[in-house]
């Protein structure tokens, strides 16, 4: 073969030979990578490129490499431990549920009540309605208490032997000293139903007073 051809040929096949040694196959991407970040139970900041322990009671921050948020991770509990956060968050439901309750009857009693003039009016007119019942009651046992002492007085005939009474004054005497006894009970309820009153407006009137020191501290 000519000398020249042969050069050639050689310079040809070494490019090829260099071009096909030098060329490369793209890389891949890395995988991006999570930052996890959260403030512990002592109030320190964590940061950390899985999940981390120390704050698997509480709400965790998954961060991009950049700073920017990606998502975040609730609480990983073990049963028991869900147990014990699902009883808190349901006696702090129940705390709150009887703070409203509380502070619909507040305002629903300050209207009721706006000032203690207000109160003790309504005071003053439960205890006379018992009172009237009461002075019913005593009116009927003052008349029971003659018509007995008429019977007692036909029972002294009998008082050597009271079985020999007739029937109708056996059972006359009976039945005024049952209605006695009733009307005793009854005066009785009347007055546990005054403490009732009296306590439960004492009561009020603790709540009361310091509402209608905020009303009347409130600029209208």
């Amino acid at each position: 073969m000519n000398p020249c051809l042969r050069g050639i040929l050689g310079l040809m096949v070494g490019g090829l030979a260099c071009g096909l040694g030098t060329a490369q196959t793209p890389s891949s991407t890395p995988s991006e990578q999570q930052i996890y970040t959260c403030i512990d139970a002592k109030g320190r900041k964590l940061t950390s490129d899985r999940p981390i322990m120390e704050c698997r009671d509480r709400e965790q921050t998954i961060l991009n490499p950049s700073g920017t948020i990606k998502g975040k991770i609730g609480p990983t509990l073990t049963a028991q431990e869900r147990s014990v956060l699902e009883e808190k968050n349901k006696a702090e439901r129940a705390a709150r549920l009887r703070q409203d309750e509380e502070k619909k009857r507040d305002r629903a009693l300050l209207i009721r009540y706006p000032n203690p003039m207000a109160h003790e009016k309504e005071r003053a007119t439960a205890l006379a309605n018992v009172d009237i019942v009461k002075q019913a009651a005593i009116t009927r046992v003052t008349q029971l208490l003659k018509e007995r002492a008429k019977l007692t007085d036909e029972m002294a005939f009998y008082q050597k032997n009271p079985s020999l009474a007739p029937a109708k004054l056996q059972r006359q005497t009976g039945e005024v000293n049952d209605s006695l006894a009733a009307q005793g009970r009854f005066l009785a309820e009347q007055d546990r139903e005054i403490k009732r009153i009296n306590n439960r407006f004492d009561e009020e009137l603790l709540r009361l007073k310091p509402l209608w020191g905020m009303a009347s501290a409130t600029p209208h």
